[in-house]
């Protein structure tokens, strides 16, 4: 009997606290309790994943030019390896690689659960090798050294060689580098760079200039053709003016050649001569080499200045080695140039269909209807905005253009190709959408009295949009830009069609009238990622510089984006009052 009460005490309890529990739990669904902990776990975890990918973009890009050392790795078999260690790896050997392993090294690849490590060197000498990169496995290294003889030497062409210096001819006598002495070798080394600097700027510049006087003769000659005839006096009186010029540049074009070619002869006569690790030599001219140092006798401080050495050649200078070295000064430029092109058409167009579809358009079913396209026009692939760029304005308006203003330039078009100025306007077409929205939600939140009280005041319908409503929305339309301005900058796809090149050798600001050439083709921070990581003949060899450029890019749209963000607020905290 007791057994009997007791258990039915139990089962009360038990019906109690089952009743609570869905109280508890129908009290928390009513004030949404386990949303608001769905939601915020979705929140954190996005938080996470977002950092993370920065910060490992951050990491491999800041530590991309900080030298490492070179390690000499003999293996068991006598064979000798040179490079810098660029990562470790676990790898699962299996089949016939198994099974030609000694009877040690498989019974230790079993302890360690079938994994084997290895490590990935870059060894440069490609000229040499056929390869940047190789890797090495644990269970094959006899012993790793770090020779100071050894150096890591930057070259104009060919990457990167690991070596020792075997010597060093500079005015075709021979010095061992011991008897030479690396200050001295720094300071040839220097010379020689100016030398080929100074080939450069007569090869580039001055002869570039002759180059482009003596074209710009040949279509001055062709415009008269194609407009008076060849049997014209006007001709005939251009062909006389031009052959005497064309005479005159052709000496001045001797000149130049004959300096550059000394100057040539003279670079000859410095060489180095390097060894790699196998004993096979290598001779190059010294100008070719951009940079050097002993990579296992470095302070710090040493280290320190070929860092920053690095990401100054990096920001200004142009690319070499199929753009996995050197640097990405004509990707920066038309990046920022091809943004701020896109923004200066974008915002007007926006602004003024957002200002008609808001304030002047008789809201009804065609306005829906303009929205609602507007609306799926952001959602429109970036690849079909590149295909109509390249039909409707490279193709249609450029060779509309080139028919009308540059008929002597054809069958060569000037303006009928991809350029930087199509580009922009692809762009502008992608992103307009946003800034319409954007734009037209902005134009909505300012107070219906305040526009009631200009026009009280006795302004009219276009002064009141101007001096009132326009400057309270400006903070929402500047968002707009914003977003524009950051999806703007990152697309790559469109401009892949419309402009865009792996290597554009002319940027689109020159010292040749008019000297704005929106024209031409130009290189992108995201192209260059995209050619570097996946188009090169290295993809391991790219992978630093994939890493800093895409530090660099995120760093340029957080620039342009922080300095609208601040014009917005600024603008927002002069009209704040009158707002709230």
């Amino acid at each position: 009997m007791t057994t009997h009460v007791e258990d039915k005490a139990q089962a009360m309890v038990t019906d109690t606290e089952a009743k609570a529990v869905r109280r508890y739990t129908a009290d928390l669904s009513a004030v949404g309790e386990p949303a608001l902990w769905g939601f915020g776990g979705a929140l954190a975890l996005g938080i996470i994943l977002i950092c993370g990918f920065l910060l490992m973009i951050f990491w491999n890009g800041i530590t991309t030019f900080w030298p490492k050392p070179v390690e000499v790795v003999t293996l068991k078999s006598g064979q000798m390896v040179a490079g810098e260690p660029s990562r470790l790896n676990l790898f699962r050997p299996e089949g016939a690689f198994l099974a030609g392993l000694s009877e040690d090294v498989r019974q230790q690849i079993e302890r360690n659960d079938g994994y084997a490590e290895r490590t990935l060197y870059r060894i440069g000498n490609y000229d040499l090798y056929n390869e940047d990169f190789r890797w090495v496995n644990a269970f094959d290294v006899d012993k790793i050294e770090r020779d100071p003889a050894f150096f890591y030497l930057e070259r104009q062409e060919w990457g990167p060689f690991v070596g020792r210096i075997k010597a060093v001819v500079l005015d075709d006598s021979e010095h061992s580098p011991e008897s030479l002495g690396l200050s001295r070798l720094r300071d040839e080394q220097r010379a020689a760079r100016a030398r080929f600097a100074a080939i450069r700027k007569i090869e580039r510049g001055d002869i570039g200039k002759i180059n482009h006087e003596i074209n710009q003769q040949r279509l001055e000659l062709r415009r008269i053709e194609l407009r008076n005839g060849a049997e014209s006096a006007d001709y005939r009186t251009q062909l006389a003016v031009s052959e005497r010029r064309m005479a005159e540049l052709q000496t001045e074009f001797e000149r130049l050649q004959a300096t550059a070619n000394e100057i040539k002869a003279q670079d000859r006569r410095f060489r180095i001569v390097l060894e790699e690790v196998g004993g096979a030599t290598k001779e190059t001219q010294l100008s070719q080499i951009v940079r050097f140092y002993a990579a296992n006798d470095l302070s710090v401080f040493q280290k320190i200045g070929i860092y920053f050495s690095r990401w100054g050649e990096f920001l200004g200078d142009e690319p070499r080695e199929a753009n996995t070295e050197g640097g990405i000064l004509p990707a920066i430029f038309g990046t920022v140039v091809m943004t701020l092109l896109m923004v200066v058409v974008v915002a007007p167009f926006g602004v003024i269909t957002a200002l008609y579809l808001r304030e002047y358009a008789k809201q009804g079913k065609t306005v829906a209807m303009v929205r609602i396209a507007v609306n799926n026009l952001a959602g429109v692939p970036s690849i079909v905005y590149g295909v109509f760029g390249l039909g409707f304005f490279a193709y249609t308006v450029g060779g509309s253009i080139d028919a009308l203003f540059f008929p002597e330039r054809l069958p060569n078009p000037t303006f009928g190709t991809g350029g930087i100025l199509w580009s922009a306007l692809t762009l502008a077409l992608l992103t307009v959408p946003v800034v319409i929205v954007a734009s037209e939600e902005a134009l909505s939140a300012v107070p219906r009295s305040i526009r009631e009280g200009s026009l009280a005041c006795g302004a009219s319908k276009w002064q009141t949009i101007r001096s009132v409503v326009l400057p309270h929305a400006m903070p929402g339309i500047m968002t707009g830009l914003i977003l524009a301005m950051a999806r703007g900058a990152g697309e790559v796809a469109p401009l892949m069609l419309v402009g865009v090149v792996k290597l554009a050798p002319e940027l689109p600001v020159d010292g040749f009238a008019p000297f704005i050439h929106l024209e031409r083709s130009f290189m992108h921070l995201g192209f260059h990622i995209f050619d570097v990581g996946f188009q090169s003949r290295n993809s391991e060899a790219g992978k630093p510089m994939v890493f800093v450029t895409t530090l660099l890019l995120l760093g340029l749209i957080v620039l342009m984006n922080s300095s609208a963000i601040y014009i917005r607020n600024r603008l927002k905290k002069k009209f704040v009052g009158s707002q709230f």
